[in-house]
């Protein structure tokens, strides 16, 4: 009788710790600038240009199996293009990025996402929330893949932008007729990754 007291006791407390630590507190995690990564495409009639726009700051909340929330902010000045070799048509193609036809980088260098909400879902995320370019916040939603790995999270997304809600009107075919072959599609992708460790460590 006694051995199966100790037993049924043991029992409660391995299923007290197990609850324990699968319902454990959301803890934040910080995202790391130089392990994090974005890259643009932006297409057009005659083909597609890609570069690269840095990822200047974040956090995302895992409660040690889900992700709960989070965001991410991107430094728009930083914006390369990585298709053109040529040095000059290069920086005439970043300047114009930069400039008010585009993400008008002097007045609003900053770009950020925040998550609303996450639904688990076969494996990945759907994670919406509001995407502010220009000073312009719309809904947007995608999904999303986390992986954790000790202290260390990693999540990766494929975000795709229509950059006319954002002012970006620039050879769009919704606001210019007779464009022909110098018509710029409404969409742009931004493929990120954010690599993010707990807070402090």
């Amino acid at each position: 009788m006694k051995t199966q007291m100790l037993k049924f006791l043991a029992l409660i407390v391995v299923a007290s710790v197990a609850v324990a630590f699968t319902n454990r507190a959301p803890q934040t995690y910080k995202v790391s600038p130089k392990e994090s990564a974005l890259t643009w495409t932006g297409k057009k009639v005659t083909g597609q240009h890609n570069g690269t726009v840095a990822i200047s700051a974040g956090s995302l909340t895992w409660d040690g199996k889900t992700l709960k929330d989070g965001s991410f902010d991107i430094d728009l000045s930083t914006i390369t293009v990585t298709d053109i070799t040529d040095a000059d048509t290069n920086a005439k193609l970043v300047g114009h990025l930069k400039g008010d036809d585009f993400f008008g980088v002097a007045k609003t260098p900053k770009a950020t996402f925040v998550i609303t909400s996450v639904t688990p879902k076969d494996g990945k995320y759907w994670v919406k929330g509001k995407l502010t370019i220009k000073g312009i916040t719309n809904d947007s939603e995608f999904p999303a893949t986390v992986k954790a790995d000790g202290k260390k999270l990693t999540a990766e997304a494929k975000i795709i932008v229509d950059r006319t809600k954002y002012d970006i009107k620039f050879r769009s075919t919704n606001f210019f007729e007779n464009l022909g072959d110098k018509a710029i599609s409404n969409d742009f992708e931004l493929d990120v990754k954010l690599v993010a460790t707990v807070a402090g460590v």
